[in-house]
């Protein structure tokens, strides 16, 4: 089984809930697993808001984000594309406090990523942009 889903967003949060209702496509037929889905769900949005909030921050809201997944027989794909300014994801979690030390409202999106995935990474592209991705098993 192999199903993959594309979209195509401006950089707004306020789009958050239409990439939410997109990616419920992919959960055809339902990953039996709820927590799973919940995990899937939360890193499709984490990785979304810090496009948003980060790679895009000084960028106009026309700035367009593309978002792939792919469910296949085992796990499902993520990949964002982003245009920001370089960013090294391995340096940014080691600088990272764990969870019990961070008291910070904001900061913990990319540990929360990085203990539920199962691969993520954030690379540039031939076409100079990012790609955030992600891959969970169920």
């Amino acid at each position: 089984m192999k199903n993959k889903i594309s979209l195509k967003v401006n950089t707004d949060l306020t789009v958050s809930h239409q990439v939410l209702s997109w990616f419920e496509q992919i959960n055809q037929p339902p990953i039996a697993n709820k927590e799973i889905w919940w995990q899937c769900q939360t890193l499709m949005i984490e990785g979304f808001t810090n496009i948003v909030e980060h790679a895009h921050k000084n960028l106009p809201l026309e700035t367009p984000i593309e978002i792939e997944a792919v469910r296949l027989n085992e796990y499902i794909e993520i990949r964002i594309w982003s245009q920001g300014e370089p960013f090294d994801l391995e340096q940014q979690l080691q600088q990272t406090s764990e969870f019990e030390e961070n008291e910070q409202a904001r900061g913990r999106g990319l540990k929360i990523m990085s203990v539920m995935a199962d691969k993520l990474s954030y690379e540039p592209t031939g076409d100079h942009r990012y790609c955030l991705f992600i891959s969970k098993s169920y």
